[in-house]
């Protein structure tokens, strides 16, 4: 069944023209990886069939009556609605009738009103619903249902929106960079997820794990032609290089016809008979063909890396704690020649902050840092250029001067090296704000690297390049000389690029593991038995237990609520006493605010206890 059809569309911006005459179609159960170039037109194709800018020719015609749902960089949510209103704000009936559930629960009172939410539950099975999307909810580390929109992170909304998406489980999903602001523990649960669900999606990521795990079919543009591979991406790889060979071959041979055909042109006369107006015609042809080789413009990475003595970097007995959790806990490190390490773990367990201490952008709370003289280190973060108001691209490398050097005792002008980095002459007098997420990634890494580091810090460098450019990268630094520290959820790049790992486990715990990723992966899955998510996933539903625990009706309804309500009091708890943790209190309310905790204290240890004795009766 055909879910979309795109037929013919052609884009231009002005002179430039971005692709003409693509044609491709998506059918129920494909997943599908969109691959192109950064600038080539993925996010205009991404919005096209969103319906959000419109071909110069061409169509999109979408089947009438499927679910669709579009997860983008940009966020549709409601700043002053929180976590659980945002899910609930959604048309699904399902989550409708589970949001009058929860709210009979706050009015237990009020018989009929629960009486009649909880046959609606029974009647349209939203029990396991329910169960499904606090799953996704906790998967994705959205627990805290009460946070309003506008105070989450720029990876919490991400998150939020791909919990929304998925817990609506339309019929055709669209997702621009999916794994963006997740870490790796959400990723492979992410692959798990789609790799089981009869979901059709069509995405577009530079994760290629995630590529091989879940996509069964690639849709590669390239010098504005399509191209597609009903595999994932090995099976990709390999016949895009088959195709690439046999590209070649029929250019060499009709560049050998055309040199024959060219003599031939210029021997005869202006007088043209039938037969000879025929191959006339047929020059034009292998002409074409013969001019049609490739131009492979690819990043080319190359610096003079900065003389490195004996001493490197030593971290001596480092402590940070923040009022809610430790980052450092007496930790000491001495860096050798050479090394490559990738640092992984769960948001929030300080890896940004590591760095920041590692280049004394932010102090630790006791021990000390010390850097070699000849120690130059080049720092990618993730916040990238912070550009001055009509700075043009060149304007930014010119500020590291005219000239730059490079190995060998070579000198590259300004102009010269951007366009190693693919901005080409024209793009270089292009204000910075109108370049794409991925070509400023592109600039920020260039900054970088002129300044011939010998020790090079990257977090998160692989968000928003290209594939081709990642390759480029990863090539790079297999030669890199210096040493190399890296965070990154793309666990491809890390694979390839590092030999072992800092793994922060939480709580100022971390560990030095011998070998990268998927070692590590592999030694995680055999050392550490297999436990239940701490959300259920098995088949009977709290909401089956209850019922045939023999709880009489108001028990039922008292345990729910129970339940509800320890939740609530576990948040005001942990709010008063962050404020408390702040010094936001003031002197003369504290005492009213330290009674207001013991209070809350009190009634969730009575919730608690109850809780308990109810629980007790369950079978």
């Amino acid at each position: 069944m055909n879910y979309l059809s795109v037929e013919n569309i052609s884009k231009s911006y002005g002179e430039r023209v971005l692709f003409k005459d693509i044609s491709f179609g998506i059918n129920k159960d494909q997943k599908i990886a969109f691959i192109a170039k950064n600038g080539s037109g993925k996010t205009t194709i991404m919005n096209i069939i969103n319906g959000f800018d419109e071909p110069d020719t061409g169509q999109v015609v979408i089947r009438k009556g499927i679910r669709m749902a579009f997860l983008s960089q940009d966020f549709n949510l409601q700043n002053e609605l929180t976590i659980e209103e945002s899910i609930f704000a959604s048309d699904n009936e399902i989550l409708k009738v589970i949001e009058q559930y929860e709210k009979a629960l706050e009015n237990p009172e009020d018989e009929e009103r629960y009486q009649k939410a909880f046959d609606d539950m029974d009647r349209h099975n939203a029990w396991d619903f329910e169960t499904q999307y606090k799953q996704i909810l906790f998967k994705l580390k959205l627990e805290d249902l009460k946070l309003k929109v506008k105070n989450l992170s720029g990876g919490q909304k991400k998150r939020l929106s791909l919990a929304i998406i998925l817990i609506n489980k339309p019929d055709f999903l669209i997702l621009d960079e999916p794994t963006n602001h997740l870490d790796l523990e959400m990723i492979e649960w992410l692959e798990d997820y789609f790799a089981k669900e009869n979901i059709t999606l069509f995405m577009v990521t530079h994760d290629r794990f995630f590529l091989e795990r879940v996509c069964n079919e690639i849709i590669e543009l390239d010098n504005g032609k399509v191209y597609q591979y009903k595999g994932n991406y090995s099976y990709y790889l390999e016949k895009k290089e088959e195709r690439q060979i046999s590209e070649n071959a029929t250019i060499d041979k009709a560049q050998n016809l055309f040199i024959k055909e060219l003599a031939w042109m210029r021997r005869q006369p202006k007088a043209r008979t039938t037969k000879s107006k025929s191959r006339q015609d047929d020059f034009y042809k292998i002409k074409e063909v013969a001019e049609s080789r490739r131009k492979e413009n690819v990043v080319e990475l190359e610096i003079n890396m900065e003389r490195m003595g004996s001493k490197i970097i030593e971290m001596v007995k480092l402590n940070k704690k923040f009022p809610d959790r430790t980052i450092l806990n007496d930790f000491s490190y001495a860096f050798q020649r050479g090394e490559r390490i990738g640092i992984i773990g769960k948001n929030g367990t300080g890896k940004s902050t590591f760095l920041n201490i590692l280049t004394k952008t932010m102090e630790p709370d006791s021990g000390k840092v010390i850097i070699g003289d000849t120690i130059k280190i080049g720092y990618y973060t993730q916040s990238g250029i912070n550009p001055k108001p009509g700075q043009k691209v060149i304007d930014i490398i010119k500020e590291y001067g005219e000239y730059i050097p490079l190995t060998k005792g070579k000198i590259i002008s300004a102009s010269q090296l951007l366009e190693r980095f693919l901005f080409d002459a024209k793009k270089q007098y292009d204000f910075v704000e109108k370049l794409s997420g991925g070509e400023l990634k592109r600039l920020y890494l260039c900054t970088v690297l002129i300044q011939n580091p010998n020790f090079l810090i990257l977090d998160e460098p692989t968000n928003d390049l290209d594939i081709v450019t990642l390759n480029v990268l990863e090539s790079f630094l297999l030669d890199y000389p210096g040493c190399l520290l890296v965070v990154s959820h793309d666990r491809y790049f890390m694979d390839k690029i590092v030999d072992h790992l800092f793994v922060f486990r939480g709580e100022g715990e971390i560990e030095d593991f011998p070998g990268n990723y998927s070692d590590f992966r592999t030694y995680e899955d055999s050392a550490e038995p297999k436990v239940l998510n701490s959300v259920s996933t098995e088949k009977n539903t709290w909401k089956e237990k209850t019922v045939k625990a023999g709880l009489s009706f108001n028990e039922q309804k008292e345990f729910n609520k129970i339940e509800k309500d320890i939740k609530d009091l576990e948040y005001q708890k942990k709010q008063i006493e962050q404020e408390f943790a702040d010094g936001k209190v003031a002197d003369d309310k504290i005492e009213a605010k330290a009674n207001e905790l013991q209070k809350v204290i009190q009634t969730l240890e009575e919730k608690e206890e109850r809780w308990f004795e109810l629980s007790s009766k369950i079978e």
